[in-house]
C-alpha cells in the first residue's frame, strides 16, 4: 500500500468495476461500512446487473496488484417518479421519463485518502448522469453522524435538500439522514424562480387542478397558492438497515 509519508504520488486510473474485482470489493466494503452487504449485491456490481460502477486503481505500483481497486463508487439508475425526491421535479411534470442516478456506496481505502480519488469517482458519476439526456440529477443519503461525508458532498456542490428524521434503524438505534442532490441537464431546485414558475404552470393547467375546489377557494380569497420545499421531510419514510440493504450511504 501507499506510504502516506511518501512525496511520490501514485498514478490513479478509473475504470468500470469488473468480475475480477469481486474479492477486493467485498474486502473494502467490510472495512469501511458498519453493515454487511449480501454476496448478491457484489455479484450484481461486478457483473453490471442493474448497477453502474467505477473503480480506482493505482497503475504506478510495480507488483501484480497494480490493477487491484483501491476505491469505488456504485450507482443505480432510478425513474424520477419512483424516487424519494419526485416532488422536487414536479415543475417538469410534462416529462414522464425523467431519471436520476442514485449513489449506493462510495469508498477509498485508508492509505489512499486525501488524494482526490473520491472526488474523481463522484465526477465520473456526474459525467455519466450528464450524458443521459433525460437524467436530471445525482442523489444520495448520508447518515447524520458522518460529518466528513456531509462536508465532502457540500464541497462537491451537492445541494442539501432534505433532512429525514429517524430515517435509518441500525442495530437498535435510530439515525437521521441527509439527502443531497447534484442537478444535471437543466435539473434545478424547485426553489429557483424558473423551476417555481414551471411548477406553477404545470399545476394550474392540468385537468385535475382546474377541477380542484381548493384552487377555487384560494382564488376567491386572492391568496397565492404555492408548494413549499423544506429540509424537513415527512417521517413516514424510514429505512431499517439490515445486511442486504445496499442504500445505506454512510
Amino acid at each position: 500500500m501507499l506510504d502516506p509519508r511518501s512525496e511520490i504520488y501514485p498514478t490513479i486510473e478509473y475504470r468500470p468495476i469488473q468480475p475480477s474485482d469481486l474479492e477486493a470489493l467485498e474486502k473494502i466494503h467490510l472495512a469501511l461500512f458498519p453493515i454487511r452487504y449480501e454476496r448478491e449485491f457484489f455479484l450484481n456490481v461486478v457483473n453490471g446487473h442493474g448497477i453502474v460502477s467505477w473503480g480506482a486503481v493505482d497503475i504506478s505500483r510495480s507488483d501484480e496488484r497494480r490493477d487491484e481497486i483501491i476505491g469505488f463508487v456504485t450507482t443505480r439508475m432510478i425513474a424520477a417518479k419512483d424516487s424519494e425526491i419526485e416532488d422536487l421535479f414536479r415543475y417538469n411534470s410534462s416529462r414522464k421519463d425523467l431519471t436520476l442516478v442514485y449513489i449506493l456506496t462510495l469508498g477509498v481505502v485508508d492509505s489512499y485518502r486525501n488524494l482526490g480519488i473520491a472526488s474523481s469517482l463522484v465526477q465520473e458519476v456526474i459525467k455519466y448522469a450528464a450524458s443521459i439526456s433525460n437524467c436530471r440529477g445525482v442523489y444520495l443519503h448520508v447518515i447524520s453522524y458522518n460529518q466528513p461525508a456531509i462536508s465532502f458532498y457540500k464541497k462537491m456542490l451537492f445541494k442539501l435538500v432534505r433532512r429525514l428524521p429517524m430515517f435509518y434503524y441500525i442495530r437498535g438505534q435510530h439515525y437521521d439522514s441527509y439527502l443531497f442532490v447534484y442537478y444535471v441537464n437543466g435539473g434545478r431546485s424547485p426553489c429557483s424562480p424558473l423551476a417555481f414558475l414551471k411548477m406553477l404552470v404545470a399545476k394550474f393547467w392540468t385537468k385535475e387542478d382546474h377541477c380542484n375546489p381548493r384552487w377555487a377557494r384560494c382564488k376567491e380569497s386572492t391568496t397565492r397558492c404555492k408548494e413549499s420545499t423544506t429540509l424537513l421531510a415527512p417521517q413516514n419514510n424510514k429505512r431499517i438497515i439490515s445486511g442486504d440493504d445496499t442504500r445505506c450511504h454512510v
